[in-house]
């Protein structure tokens, strides 16, 4: 079987990342974000490699569902909460707990008879307008929900950060404040932070924190790197060279010939592309490593392969290894340089690419 392209999963670095976070928030209890399959790193792996998180949260009740067949027992949040019935009723049967940002979904739980109470969250629109009810509407919601005999209390009261990663942006204090001024009297469980309001934010430090990618060491935050922030990456994705070929002065190469050598020149080939979820936009220039020593792309993505400038690598050869992010290239400067986000470039990896789950000291 061919072992490569491949995305090695540091369940050292993922433990390291969650401590940075507790070292931030010590008096907040931990949401570890898995969705999205684990932000492309494997949820049920990641989810079990976070036994120390206080609960999980996911965007979807199916996700939820996936991790409870998976034997995960602790708290898990469904960030998106119900539309139907039959989610209600499989978010019931595993013991979810529920986002509510709607009136249909307070009304679906009205009408709905459970023979045990949910938990649930009450998703507050304190300023990014995309999910949430109007804080005007919560404490009536609030005396609505108490008296249902199907909800488990104390309700709890989260909102999404829309700028945090913008440290000078001054929404964010205001969505904290808006989200505290709700609770006066402290009768109720908070959850404001993300990763960048853990990071820079103190005011969104609340009982309930929910960190997404920093724990999967990216940088949450406009001009700081990973390194400034001590987080370390937990996928590096790596393939082949699968070919050398040495290129003449005004050879064009690859699909549309967009890039045409400037001078004899050695070119290697390396085993993935679009098909594996490397970026088909990422542009001429772009870092990789081969060998550990950096190199830069040539041409066009393609499905299955990249080209690679291999001037000034004169040992490179078929087999070297090929570092696309991760250890020793972070996938934020991967990212910037694609015209995109991390998140995007982690979530992207595709079912093909083989995924190996280490630690320091064990292989899983």
């Amino acid at each position: 079987m061919q072992d490569y392209p491949r995305a090695v999963i540091d369940h050292s670095a993922l433990r390291h990342n969650l401590a940075i976070v507790r070292r931030h928030a010590p008096n907040s209890r931990v949401w570890a974000v898995v969705k999205a399959n684990g932000y492309g790193h494997g949820m049920a792996q990641v989810a079990a490699g976070l036994a120390t998180a206080d609960g999980l949260a996911v965007a979807r009740v199916e996700e939820g569902v996936c991790l409870r067949e998976a034997g995960i027992a602790k708290p898990i949040l469904v960030l998106e909460g119900v539309l139907f019935k039959h989610e209600l009723a499989a978010a019931h049967e595993h013991g979810l707990e529920l986002a509510l940002h709607r009136r249909g979904q307070v009304e679906l739980l009205a009408e709905t008879r459970l023979a045990r109470p949910l938990r649930v969250w009450i998703k507050v629109d304190t300023g990014m307008h995309r999910l949430g009810v109007d804080p005007q509407r919560v404490p009536a919601l609030l005396a609505e929900l108490s008296a249902n005999p199907g909800i488990e209390g104390p309700v709890g009261l989260m909102t999404h950060l829309a700028n945090a990663d913008d440290t000078e942006d001054g929404l964010t204090q205001l969505q904290c404040e808006r989200l505290r001024a709700l609770d006066s009297s402290g009768n109720y469980s908070l959850s404001i932070g993300n990763s960048a309001g853990i990071l820079a934010f103190p005011a969104s430090r609340t009982h309930w924190i929910r960190p997404g990618i920093m724990l999967y060491g990216a940088s949450p935050l406009i001009g700081r790197t990973a390194g400034d922030l001590e987080l370390r990456p937990v996928m590096t994705l790596q393939t082949r060279l699968i070919a050398v070929r040495s290129l003449r002065q005004g050879n064009a190469i690859g699909y549309g010939g967009t890039y045409v050598c400037p001078e004899d020149m050695p070119v290697g080939v390396a085993a993935i592309g679009y098909g594996d979820g490397y970026p088909r936009h990422a542009p001429v220039g772009t870092p990789v490593l081969v060998g550990g020593h950096r190199a830069s792309l040539v041409g066009r993505v393609s499905m299955d392969m990249i080209n690679i400038d291999l001037r000034g690598l004169p040992a490179a050869t078929v087999g070297d290894t090929v570092t696309l992010w991760g250890e020793g290239l972070s996938v934020d400067v991967v990212a910037e340089r694609a015209g995109t986000i991390s998140y995007e470039l982690l979530c992207s990896v595709t079912a093909r690419v083989r995924k190996e789950h280490r630690s320091r000291t064990t292989t899983s």
